[in-house]
């Protein structure tokens, strides 16, 4: 048997002849435990917090999206198109148009985002969830799917004939302008659905039929300005992109979901970095309990020592019995805390103790990833505060 790890197993399992260095080892335990379940708590709010975040994009955005490098459009042929539904690994694609335009309703004006979708953009995004109120718009038609907050802005209805929405979008081309009609290509559209996603995007998109977009446009019909993917579980993202350069030719822009949201997804990293710095500067300063509490049994056993070293036990041997200690205390520390607080979360998950609001629980989520952080942290600051406290160990203490 490795004769440091039985001293220091004995050493874990009895208590000491002074009743105030068992209190402080107490102390030290607690606070791993402690530190240990606080950060993988935190860890699981904040991953349930950064879902619950993207879930709100995550309805309105493509695995993949597709976007001209040069200029506002590019155009795709039916060979190409071909090409694409052989893709391995690609469930859907939808040819899109996005453009920013004007819409006007009752003397009220508002400049957002007027997209164009054919009519497998079901398919790609799941955006028919998120209809507050009437449908989705047919093909080939003049409806289109407006936000709530753009409805909320102009105080807007369903099928309202009395009231048209008008949207005027700037005709392409120069030349002297002499008035508004000259300038614009203007059109009635029927707003048939309002869809509610977060404040945000809900005055972002006014959602039309392709056609209808290309017509106020001036486009072709194999004009589009952008293509909407989305992969199939456990699809190679990398491999897709690969093909879709391959395919176009290297002249096209193509993004993934993290990549359409980068601002948001940094600012979601950094808050949980941050946040495991600070939780781990907590557990730092609770390892400190044990460098003391390692210490004093080091002062403690300080005659049993000094047997086994005049037996012929090697002072690195000496020290490796309070590193392996330190170690031990560390790991069963942290696999109680884990422990409490695994079994904490998932109480929050099936029972939703803690609410934000009457009708929305606070998110968390449950995942290995944070488990090994947590455990990982935990072991290695651990392992060098034992070695900070073994290497108290010398011959000039034992003499």
């Amino acid at each position: 048997m490795n004769f440091p790890l039985y001293i220091a197993k004995r050493y874990i399992l009895s208590n000491s002849k002074n009743n105030a260095i068992n209190i402080i080892n107490r102390i030290a335990s607690m606070g791993i435990i402690v530190g240990a379940m606080a950060l993988f708590v935190v860890l699981s709010v904040f991953s349930g917090l950064k879902v619950f975040s993207l879930s709100f994009t995550n309805d309105i955005d493509p695995d993949i999206k597709i976007s001209s490098t040069l200029g506002k459009s590019f155009f795709i042929t039916p060979e190409q198109e071909t090409k694409i539904k052989k893709i391995d690994g690609l469930a859907s694609y939808s040819k899109i148009i996005e453009e920013r335009v004007l819409f006007v309703f009752n003397d009220k004006q508002e400049v957002t985002y007027l997209k164009g979708v054919d009519t497998n953009f079901n398919a790609v995004n799941d955006i028919k969830k998120t209809l507050y109120n009437g449908q989705w718009l047919a093909p080939n038609t003049y409806q289109v799917v407006v936000g709530y907050g753009i409805a909320q802005k102009f105080s807007m209805g369903l099928l309202d004939f009395n009231n048209q929405l008008e949207v005027w979008v700037p005709k392409p081309g120069k030349g002297t302008i002499e008035s508004a009609e000259q300038a614009f290509n203007k059109s009635q559209v029927y707003p048939i659905g309002i869809y509610a996603i977060s404040e945000d995007l809900d005055s972002k998109y006014v959602f039309a039929d392709l056609g209808l977009a290309q017509e106020l446009l001036e486009f072709k019909p194999n004009q589009i300005s952008g293509i909407e993917i989305k992969e199939k579980a456990g699809a190679n993202e990398n491999a897709i992109i690969a093909e879709l350069n391959s395919i176009f030719k290297n002249k096209i822009t193509i993004k993934n979901r993290a990549q359409l949201n980068e601002s948001l997804y940094k600012m979601l990293n950094t808050e949980n970095i941050a946040v495991y710095l600070i939780f781990t500067l907590v557990i730092v300063v609770a390892l400190f309990n044990l460098i003391g509490a390692l210490i004093m049994m080091i002062l403690d056993k300080k005659g049993n020592l000094k047997t086994l070293f005049n037996l012929g036990v090697e002072i690195k041997d000496l020290r490796k019995i309070f590193l392996l200690q330190g170690t031990l205390l560390s790991v069963f520390g942290g696999i109680i805390g884990l422990v409490l607080g695994i079994i904490i979360v998932l109480i929050q998950q099936h029972y939703q103790l803690v609410m934000i609001t009457p009708t929305l629980a606070y998110p968390v989520i449950f995942s290995i990833e944070n488990v090994l952080i947590v455990m990982g942290t935990i072991v290695i600051l651990g392992f060098i505060a034992s070695l900070i406290a073994s290497s108290r160990v010398s011959k000039k203490l034992l003499e």
